[in-house]
């Protein structure tokens, strides 16, 4: 959808990127650190000081100690983190329980290591998930549930209940969790982000994936961590050695300097908050129906009163003719399940949600 909003011009609300520029304190600091000699590579597991800071931030968040040498791993982006632990734990027939929509990158790293599969749908439209129905797709062949919270690409949350749930459904089991946490920090109306991490007996069987490119409005640096017990760290570092081996230096360098203060992420939920009730706001005279969002930096919109056309090709023609550009929710789903749902991201500059706003209330 980018390429299409590229080629006919028109603004793109599709792929999730801000377009404005980080903080000018990160960039310095990058540039700080090149010129410090932070240009080789860096060692294996990440930078001890951006490590450590990790291990730090997490303690005061979530209560729990990550050790930074054995238990936090620096890697080129989340989306690598979550191909690396898949890869150091998936084998040939392994069952990995998953729900859909989902976000894209689970399911090749699944079948690329031989596993399979098992989806399970999200309640249209609050996407909650049914506990009992996950229950029952739980065999001896299950070896990981894969999580998302704030998700992507609904905008929903999960809260503690799930959480507890999640946690009584792999007790006395080998179950490993993956908890894709990349917007832990964009959460809103004072909800608590539940990360796995607060709950000891989902933390000991859990990798956990976060991203500095969605805390620091940083996509295309492609930097994020992982957070695992040393058993599973010592897995996921085995697939890291030979995949990328380590990340850039004095980005490294950087975020270490930049993650000491609190205040560049404390203030995270507040800033998108603003972007998606402004969003909101322009578009509520639309005829387009906006659905919950509790996360992330996507609303979704359902089209249904404006037109029958499937997601996909209403999608296009949005683009197309109208130059907006928007996700169909059916691409992330294996059986294209079509709700007459669009994906818009709102991690924008006002001027842009403006003009954005302006074309969709004329449809």
């Amino acid at each position: 959808m980018s390429g299409l909003a590229n080629e006919h011009d028109a603004i793109n609300l599709s792929q999730g990127f801000p377009d404005f520029n980080p903080d000018e304190r990160l960039t310095k600091l990058v540039t700080e650190g090149m010129r410090k000699g932070f240009n080789q590579y860096a060692p294996m597991p990440g930078m001890m000081e951006l490590r450590e800071v990790i291990a730090d931030k997490t303690y005061e968040l979530y209560g729990i100690d990550y050790s930074a040498p054995d238990e936090v791993t620096v890697v080129p982006g989340a989306t690598y983190g979550i191909f690396a632990a898949i890869s150091s734990v998936i084998k040939e027939d392994d069952e990995v329980i998953l729900f859909e929509p989902a976000y894209d990158c689970y399911v090749p790293a699944i079948e690329l290591n031989g596993g399979k599969p098992i989806r399970v749908e999200l309640k249209f439209p609050n996407f909650n998930i049914d506990w009992a129905e996950v229950a029952k797709l739980i065999t001896f062949r299950t070896k990981m549930i894969i999580i998302n919270t704030p998700h992507n690409p609904s905008g929903c949350v999960l809260g503690p209940e799930d959480l507890k749930q999640l946690a009584k459904l792999v007790h006395g089991s080998d179950i490993i969790i993956l908890s894709d946490e990349v917007y832990e920090h964009i959460i809103f109306d004072n909800t608590r982000h539940e990360s796995v991490a607060y709950y000891p007996e989902l933390a000991e069987r859990s990798f956990i994936v976060s991203s500095f490119g969605k805390t620091y409005h940083t996509t295309g640096w492609k930097m994020g961590y992982v957070l695992a017990p040393r058993n599973l760290t010592r897995e996921l570092r085995k697939v890291h050695q030979f995949l990328a081996f380590s990340t850039s230096s004095p980005m490294q360098y950087a975020y270490a300097k930049m993650l000491k203060n609190p205040k560049t992420y404390n203030g995270l939920p507040q800033f998108y908050q603003e972007k998606r009730d402004y969003f909101a706001e322009l578009v509520r005279g639309s005829r387009f129906e906006l659905l919950p969002c509790s996360g992330s930096y996507f609303q979704l919109l359902k089209y249904d009163k404006i037109s029958d056309e499937g997601d996909e090709d209403f999608a296009k023609r949005l683009t197309i003719e109208h130059k907006i550009a928007s996700i169909p929710i059916s691409v992330f789903y294996r059986n294209k399940t079509d709700n007459n749902v669009l994906r818009f991201c709102f991690a924008k500059s006002n001027e842009t949600l403006e003009k954005a706003a302006e074309i969709l209330c004329t449809i």
